[in-house]
């Protein structure tokens, strides 16, 4: 291919790969193939097994915990961050939160997402509008009914970090959500979250930065339709978070109370990732948010 053609292959190929809002809304979801693939662990008050499901043809996997007894549960999806996928495992580090919601009544889940072993297909590399795919099938196969023990009219989001960002995406997509809390959250703006990939990566992701015009990059980013959204949310952000800038849920918070929306937001003298007393107090706030939302 001759130098001067490589410009518009690279901008044709990105925005081959972007899903914007709009598209998101446009498509629909639950593309079947549920199955509970095994049983993983016996608790006293919850029974986590691994499940997979279809989204875009892939094969994605995740696990649950299932609480004792019949139900109708509420059902809390808590989205993990940014791992590298290839040393991702079954129980992620976000397993402890999950654990801790089950142990009081939620039915959780917990999806891997596409290219996150064992998981099929290629993981996303920048934009990670594809999870919010995986997310959304997921919700529509919950709302079929595939966990009986499940409320489908109860369902909310936890997303820490790169999860942030994408239950921002799913909100928007799916009004019918009871509540997100968002953990460290990464930005509605997506050439922010690209700025920032590019910048842990050395330049190696991220690279739909220089290629998406910016009219792809609005229409991408949860931050354009913030008007719309009609979901609770509850920020949660470490004041010494190296990884995400907490100003970056402060602005989302000031935003969202201009816009009167439902909002309830919170700074801990903590990290990216929580731990002792500060973490406490945040699964305190989180779990309060969570049984008012779906109560």
């Amino acid at each position: 291919m001759r130098p001067g053609l490589w410009l518009p292959f690279l901008l044709a190929q990105a925005l081959a790969q972007v899903l914007t809002l709009p598209e998101l809304r446009q498509r629909t979801y639950g593309e079947g193939g549920f199955r509970v693939e095994r049983t993983l662990e016996e608790r006293p008050r919850f029974t986590r097994v691994q499940f997979s499901h279809l989204s875009d043809g892939l094969r994605v996997h995740g696990f649950a915990n299932l609480p004792k007894g019949k139900g109708p549960f509420p059902v809390v999806v808590v989205l993990h961050g940014y791992v590298e996928p290839s040393r991702y495992r079954l129980l992620a580090y976000t397993t402890p939160y999950a654990d801790f919601l089950a142990e009081r009544g939620f039915l959780v889940l917990h999806p891997n997402y596409r290219g996150h072993p064992p998981s099929e297909g290629p993981p996303a590399r920048g934009l990670r509008h594809p999870y919010a795919v995986d997310v959304l099938n997921l919700l529509a196969e919950v709302r079929k009914g595939v966990f009986p023990q499940a409320d489908p009219a109860r369902l909310a989001l936890f997303g820490h970090s790169m999860g942030g960002g994408v239950a921002q995406l799913v909100s928007l997509v799916d009004p019918a959500l009871k509540g997100v809390v968002l953990y460290g959250s990464m930005s509605g703006d997506e050439r922010r979250n690209l700025e920032r990939i590019r910048y842990w990566s050395g330049g190696a992701r991220g690279g739909e930065l220089f290629t998406l015009p910016p009219e792809a990059l609005r229409q991408a980013s949860a931050w354009t339709y913030l008007a719309e959204l009609s979901v609770p949310f509850s920020v949660h952000h470490g004041l010494y978070d190296l990884e995400v800038p907490p100003e970056w849920s402060f602005e989302l918070c000031r935003r969202l109370k201009v816009l009167k929306k439902p909002v309830e937001c919170f700074h801990y003298p903590g990290g990216h990732l929580f731990r002792g007393q500060v973490d406490q107090a945040f699964r305190k706030r989180a779990l309060s948010f969570l049984l008012r939302v779906l109560r």
